[in-house]
Parts: C-alpha cells; structure tokens; sequence
C-alpha cells in the first residue's frame, strides 16, 4: 500500500528505462488504484503487469473487493496470491487462496502463490509443515497441465520488511523441499518446470547470493522495488 496513482506512474517509468534490456522475466504489482495507468505505460514493453490480489468470486455482493473480471479488463498479466499479510493480517486461509487460485488460472492468468512460515514455526521445526501445507492445500485439485500458470514464492514471514533473510543455503534447501513435493504430488518434470522465488528482504547486496542458488529461480521483491535503482540492481544481479 504504497504511492499515489502518479508516483506509481512515475516509479513504473524508472523501472521501464532501467530495464529495457534485462533479459529475464519481469512483473510489476502497483496498487490497484494505479493499475490503468500503470497498464497504459508498460504497453509495448515486455514487463508484465501484476495485481497484489483479488477475490476469489467473479461478481456479485462482494463490496470492496476486485474481481478477476475487472483485472483482466486492466490488461493485468498476473496476480499475487496468498501474501504473508493477506493470510496473517487478513485471516485468508488456504481455501479462499485456492479458490483464488483456480479462478485466477481458469481466466488466463499467471498466479505467483506466496507460501512460508512464521519465526515460532521455524523455531519449533515446524517449517517444512507448514509450507508443504500451504503449497498442497494451495494447489488442491489443480491439474498438472495448469501448473504452467504458477509461480511459487517461498517468503519467510519472519524476513518480510524486517531486513532479515534466510540465508542461501537455508532458503536454497526449503526451494528443494517444496520442489521435492511437487514432484511427489505431481510429476518430477512438473517439480523441474516449476518457477519457485525467493521473497523475503531481497535486496541489491543479498540478490546474487540467493538467485545463484540450484534451486531460486528468481525473487518477489518487496520494499527494494520501491526504489527503482535498486530494483534494477536485483534484476541485472548477475551483471553487477
């Protein structure tokens, strides 16, 4: 819940200018009231544009929501689903997230699902659970074929906005563990195919570290794409 809607505008021209070169994937979520114009600014360029949610119904007496309908006539690309705060702040559970999910997914759209756990999780060694939960319960009755349409982003509760991160190796080993599920669950080619990001504190100095790690195949930044240096900085990490 950051920027106006013309900050939003003038934040997206940065990243568009900083990173018309860059050759890997790349998606923007601006806040939904910013979402027209950021759309109109990112025509033509080959960044997607992303929303931070949506609900899991596609009309009706649902006020204040924002409907899948609604996103894909703003030309939205994406949609971040299951973040730390819309399941520990706003009580989402893992059956709305899937609902969301498969609705997202039956229109079209590419969902990056948010998975992690809380510090007294990781402290307790209860980790490994509660991920794989969140990962199951996330995907439920999805079949294989769809899993082209996911992202999934590992983010630690415990290392958003605090300035902590899990180390490589830590972070490197919960990506292996969900992978290893997927491929249980599913397939080992769909376990290899899956796109699993690192979220959690990712900044310009930690970037390289995490995504040069087996099993990181990219990051969901958080409070360092709010400044666009550093974004890109993140993005080209293997040219700095």
């Amino acid at each position: 819940m950051h920027k106006t809607v013309e900050e939003a505008k003038a934040l997206a021209r940065e990243v568009i200018k900083n990173l018309s070169d860059c050759p890997y994937k790349l998606m923007v979520a601006p806040q939904f009231t910013a979402l027209a114009g950021v759309a109109e600014l990112l025509a033509g360029s080959k960044i997607l544009l992303g929303a931070q949610n949506m609900a899991g119904e596609e009309s009706g007496a649902h006020t204040g929501e924002v409907s899948v309908l609604m996103l894909k006539d703003l030309g939205v690309d994406t949609v971040i689903l299951g973040h730390s705060e819309r399941r520990h702040v706003y009580g989402e559970t893992d059956l709305l997230i899937n609902r969301k999910v498969k609705l997202a997914v039956s229109h079209g759209l590419e969902v990056i699902l948010c998975v992690g756990e809380k510090i007294e999780e990781r402290e307790s060694g209860g980790a490994e659970p509660v991920v794989e939960l969140q990962v199951l319960r996330g995907l439920q009755n999805l079949p294989e074929k769809d899993l082209a349409k996911i992202t999934i982003a590992y983010e630690p509760v415990w290392a958003i906005g605090t300035g902590k991160t899990a180390t490589p190796e830590d972070a490197d080993a919960m990506h292996l563990f969900i992978r290893e599920k997927l491929a249980r669950v599913y397939s080992r080619q769909a376990a290899e195919s899956m796109i699993i990001q690192y979220g959690g504190s990712v900044k310009p100095s930690n970037a390289a570290d995490l995504l040069n790690m087996p099993n990181i195949d990219g990051a969901l930044v958080g409070g360092a794409s709010l400044v666009p240096e550093d974004f890109a900085a993140i993005a080209n990490f293997n040219n700095r």
